[in-house]
């Protein structure tokens, strides 16, 4: 249900399969945040661990929400069917191992309010390597915002951990559910054609590099982004001629 708190309600959506191992951090970066005026829809994918023990004993609160898949989903279908619940303005997305520093949500609500023509803002991030126990930003120069499409066609660095969209985003279209990786990549673009995107140019987000991101599986990605240049050949060739 609709907060009636006059601050907009923000629909944070944590899709988990298997992701006890981290879950801890990234529930806990939500319960921090300074915004409170926010709703949890917890979309549990067919989990096996104790994912499921972690979230269960925040459900009586009434801003927190678990949902259990039928079947096992990929990713992106997963992320669809858990925008069936949501009843936020905005809506943000966090992965079980990744998490927020808590003035995130307050820093992008507050900018899409004051800024009105942006569909969706993002910012930097920082990476945690557990593999190299090492810790930076990810990006040092400047992030685009405005009309950005044929920029991040050249260099994509839209993190999706780091978004807050407008739910409008999601009426008329939604992520493809074709895709294992790059369904993220594929929606954004899509929104980059109708919308301006906004930048919060600091780190508002902890992405946790490990051995079993699903991103850095490259055999598949690259299949995905050769099928992806495939189908949207004729609209890169509009863009860059």
């Amino acid at each position: 249900m609709q907060s009636k708190n006059k601050d907009p309600l923000v629909s944070i959506i944590v899709n988990c399969h298997n992701g006890e191992k981290y879950l801890s951090y990234c529930l806990n970066s939500i319960f921090n945040q300074s915004y409170k005026n926010w709703e949890l829809i917890f979309f549990d994918n067919c989990s096996t661990d104790k994912s499921k023990d972690l979230i269960i004993k925040y459900v009586d609160d009434k801003k927190i929400f678990y949902k259990k898949s039928e079947k096992f989903l990929n990713l992106y279908d997963a992320r669809n069917n858990a925008l069936k619940y949501i009843s936020g303005e905005f809506v943000c997305f966090l992965d079980t191992d990744d998490q927020w520093t808590e003035d995130k949500l307050e820093k992008q609500v507050k900018y899409l309010i004051n800024n009105k023509e942006f569909g969706l803002v993002y910012s930097n991030y920082e990476v945690l390597n557990l593999k190299k126990n090492i810790r930076y930003v990810k990006y040092d120069n400047l992030l685009p915002e405005g009309d950005i499409l044929s920029e991040i066609l050249k260099e994509y660095r839209i993190g999706l951990l780091t978004v807050c969209f407008r739910k409008d985003n999601f009426k008329n279209f939604l992520f493809n559910p074709s895709y294992n990786i790059i369904g993220d990549y594929d929606f954004i673009i899509r929104l980059c054609k109708s919308n301006k995107i906004g930048c919060i140019q600091e780190s508002l987000a902890i992405y946790r590099f490990h051995d079993n991101n699903l991103s850095h599986k490259l055999d598949i990605s690259i299949d995905e982004m050769k099928q992806w240049v495939k189908n949207n050949k004729e609209d890169l060739k509009e863009i860059f001629n």
